[in-house]
């Protein structure tokens, strides 16, 4: 259970940290360092909430994945079994969702139309790794399980 704990968290950091955290910091320069002298604005709340609930989105994903999947959420460590309760009852998809969440509370936050191009982007290419590569991994590794999940649940919403 600590190795799971372990790599969940290292897979964690890496792929959603990467992508939402450490390019979106480099994408807003020093706007992040001013964040405790802004005045506060109501775009501000709106942000914070949004990215909040992608962060929960994003916490729940990877609890379910290691609890019901016994993995990650990486591709590199996938899970053993085919996760389909908690939001997965509702999305194949909300890891992803909650990333995106996360980008766009960022976009909110700070007003910035470099990182909404950045968050469409990440956002095309989920899209595309998803259609192109996740999707025919899971039918090759749960077969029937996943053509009948996928009849059940939208690939987003």
């Amino acid at each position: 259970m600590a190795s799971l704990f372990l790599r969940n968290l290292f897979f964690t950091i890496l792929q959603p940290g990467i992508v939402a955290g450490l390019i979106p910091f480099f994408i807003l320069r020093g706007r992040v360092e001013n964040i405790l002298y802004q005045a506060w604005e109501f775009h501000h709340a709106i942000g914070i909430i949004v990215f909040v609930i992608g962060f929960i989105i994003m916490l729940a994903c990877i609890i379910s994945f290691a609890i019901n999947g016994r993995g990650t959420l990486s591709p590199a460590d996938p899970t053993k079994k085919l996760v389909v309760v908690g939001l997965y009852k509702f999305s194949r998809n909300p890891m992803y969702v909650g990333v995106t969440m996360l980008l766009l509370g960022e976009v909110i936050y700070f007003y910035s139309n470099p990182l909404l191009i950045y968050s469409l982007c990440v956002f095309s290419v989920f899209n595309v790794f998803i259609i192109l590569v996740e999707e025919p991994r899971l039918r090759k590794d749960f077969k029937d399980e996943y053509n009948k999940y996928c009849e059940k649940v939208k690939r987003w919403i």
